[in-house]
């Protein structure tokens, strides 16, 4: 028996190019695909017309059999050519022609239907063929055909969508042309065939998504959405789920199918269908089944005839025909005393609706997520607005959800919600028990606890507590402007005095060398004074310390502090080679994600009950009176020195060189006598300029001490 093979052959399956192996014998020809393992036989008395046809860059055979259908092989050789044609003659009884090609490129032909397969010939050559046997869908126009396909998935590059413009044929009378290519295409198309009445029709359905109006009719497999423009064919075991929705207004419902694969117009994909109805309109219908049909094929489940209102009337037939679970709101009813919150997913508008198993988000577009998916949930700040916020669903996919500008009243029942399903939460209100809407937000989170602030908080007390005692012997604000006892500044303005010293000066021979001396020592004091008032602040500071009453209790650490000294050898453990200062804010986060934390608010709270305890001995036995009494006494003796200088005399005053001249003099005692006169009646003369100098110091002195205080 003479046959033909080849090894490597590619036929067309759906658009795509098949790889394979090719026999052919004197009874048919099979194709066994080599991805799949399938085998397909073409027997050779279904053979009509057998061509060449040229592809790209190999020679095929275009094999058309009597029931219309078409099979293309491509991968011949061209040396191959004349030995196909006479196996064919001889084998077969048909002769091989080629077939010729339009290669013009116009757009612009006639349609012929052969069989299954539509050609578009431009002139007396085809340009293209399309096997109607891969269209899912052929919707009609005004002037327009859309033809849509079957989506291979082992395809690269599938075409999905072709248009045809059918201009209007005065010549074809009361036919129209469009319609009459519209019932050619699908004759032959693979679309559902629709056999039998429906079970039940409803007319006028406001659909949001696809948006429109449509009649929708409900068959034993298929349930199929009929409008002005498109038609859906939607295959039961397509369906995963029905949700039956209230909506917020309390006047609609919305009933949403969930689909996979979803349904195709063009480009876009539907996974859900959502229909709106309002709870007022109502229908009747009656099912084509006797009661012994329904009993046996619906268990009893569908009555005959069913009123109501629509919704509920179509998600009963659906629910039993389908076999599918009714969804409806579960336990949660929000601020506005329905199921629905209010909220915004990116520009859209919408109502987001927590079921007891996931949650569903109407409509723009529809999103039903399952709790099976959901990693966390957050809350957070709306766009800087206080009277929304933001709900986010982290899906362990990655996915986030944002569903945003939700009332701040809704806060309170959702998180209660979330609470009861144990989902994950990432932030939390204060004492991480949720608390009220205020207490949440990244950006001004208050419960997370900070060490650096709490150190900072407990050395300002410190301070507090030592301001109240008073100040020590080393901060007295008059101590830094007393006059030495041994040499006042009084006593030194009245040696610097042009004639004393002059008279002295002239005697020992070395009067330029104490004015020099005195004006380096008054320019020391001056210094002194000023570098005494600007650091001031910097020696309290550092000697607040010294001057703090040990007997005085410690105050109580908080709750966090506590918990942090215990942690602090594991958090080291746990992350090696962490640094001192980062204990302290890796312990803020684990506290902050701590759960309870009643042990350690209830040590807080004891430990504060002992603290209140022993300030009140403490402060029974005297010791807060004992301090401010040392304090009193600390003033006192520095006032008495800074109100002292007025009351010193001159006579009183004896300079270091009128003493030393008194004692090494060789004069006699008139001539100390006359000097004694002259330096009185000249010591005279600076009195008021002494006096003078007495009122400026008494003035500089509270100045200086309001300098300090305002420098504390």
């Amino acid at each position: 028996m003479d046959f033909l093979e080849y090894s490597d052959i590619s036929a067309e399956v759906k658009g795509c190019m098949t790889g394979g192996k090719l026999k052919m014998t004197d009874q048919n020809i099979i194709f066994k695909n080599s991805k799949t393992g399938k085998v397909e036989s073409i027997p050779a008395s279904d053979f009509e017309a057998v061509n060449f046809q040229n592809f790209a860059g190999s020679l095929g055979l275009r094999l058309f059999l009597k029931n219309g259908s078409l099979h293309r092989f491509i991968g011949f050789k061209d040396s191959e050519k004349e030995k196909i044609a006479k196996f064919f003659s001889t084998t077969y009884k048909i002769d091989m022609l080629e077939k010729e090609l339009s290669l013009k490129g116009w757009n612009w032909g006639t349609a012929k239907f052969n069989g299954s397969v539509l050609s578009f010939e431009v002139g007396h050559n085809s340009a293209f063929e399309i096997p109607l046997n891969h269209v899912s869908q052929c919707t009609a126009g005004k002037n327009e055909i859309t033809m849509e396909f079957h989506q291979n998935d082992d395809a690269p590059v599938s075409l999905m969508e072709m248009r045809f413009f059918i201009p209007s044929n005065e010549l074809a009378g009361d036919v129209d042309p469009v319609e009459a290519f519209q019932k050619q295409v699908m004759k032959k198309a693979s679309v559902i065939s629709v056999s039998g009445d429906a079970i039940a029709i409803f007319r006028e359905i406001q659909c949001l998504t696809p948006r429109g109006r449509y009649d929708i009719k409900i068959f034993q497999t298929f349930f199929q959405l009929h409008g002005k423009t498109f038609d859906y064919k939607i295959p039961m075991s397509t369906v995963l789920r029905l949700f039956l929705l209230p909506h917020k207004d309390n006047r609609q419902m919305f009933f949403v199918v969930s689909l996979d694969p979803p349904i195709k117009q063009g480009q876009t994909r539907y996974h859900f269908l959502v229909l709106l109805f309002g709870q007022e309109e109502e229908t009747s219908i009656e099912l084509p089944f006797t009661d012994e049909e329904l009993k046996d094929k619906y268990e009893g489940k569908l009555d005959k005839e069913l009123s109501g209102p629509t919704y509920e009337v179509l998600g009963k037939v659906m629910k039993v025909i389908i076999n599918r679970k009714l969804t409806g709101p579960g336990g949660f009813v929000g601020h506005s005393g329905t199921p629905a919150i209010g909220c915004s997913f990116k520009a859209a508008a919408g109502y987001l609706y927590p079921l007891e198993r996931g949650f569903m988000y109407v409509h723009k577009p529809p999103i039903h997520i399952r709790f099976e998916e959901v990693a966390s949930v957050n809350f957070a700040r709306g766009g800087g607005s206080t009277r929304s916020f933001d709900f986010e669903i982290h899906l362990k996919s990655g996915t986030v959800h944002t569903f945003s500008s939700i009332e701040k009243e809704e806060y309170n029942k959702l998180f209660d919600f979330i609470t009861t399903k144990k989902l994950n939460i990432k932030n939390r209100g204060k004492n991480d028990k949720g608390g009220t809407y205020d207490d949440f937000g990244d950006s001004d989170n208050e419960a997370a606890p900070d060490a650096y602030l709490e150190r900072v908080k407990a050395e300002a007390q410190e301070r507090d507590e030592d301001d109240d005692d008073g100040p020590s012997e080393d901060e007295s604000t008059d101590e830094d402007f007393k006059p030495p006892q041994d040499e006042s500044d009084v006593a030194e303005e009245f040696d610097s005095s042009p004639s004393s010293t002059s008279e002295e000066d002239e005697e020992k021979g070395s009067g330029d060398d104490h004015k020099k001396k005195h004006k380096k020592e008054k320019e020391k004091k001056e210094k002194k004074k000023t570098k005494t008032v600007s650091e001031k602040p910097r020696q309290k500071r550092a000697k607040k310390s010294k001057s703090k009453d040990e007997n005085r209790p410690k105050r109580p650490s908080t709750a966090f502090m506590l918990w942090l000294n215990e942690m602090r050898d594991k958090i080291k453990a746990d992350n090696p080679g962490i640094k001192i200062t980062e204990i302290a804010k890796k312990g803020g986060e684990m506290w902050k994600e701590l759960k309870d934390k009643s042990e350690w608010e209830g040590k807080a709270a004891k430990a504060k009950e002992e603290y209140n305890k022993a300030m009140k001995e403490y402060e029974a036995s005297g010791g807060a009176k004992s301090e401010e009494k040392k304090s009193s006494e600390k003033k006192a003796p520095t006032k008495k020195k800074t109100t002292s200088m007025p009351s010193v005399k001159p006579s009183q005053v004896k300079s270091k060189e009128f003493i030393e001249d008194d004692d090494s003099s060789s004069d006699s005692d008139d001539d100390k006598g006359k000097k004694r006169k002259g330096s009185d009646t000249e010591r005279d003369k600076p009195k008021d300029k002494k006096k003078k100098s007495k009122s400026e110091s008494e003035e500089s002195t509270p100045a200086s001490s309001d300098a300090n205080s305002d420098s504390d």
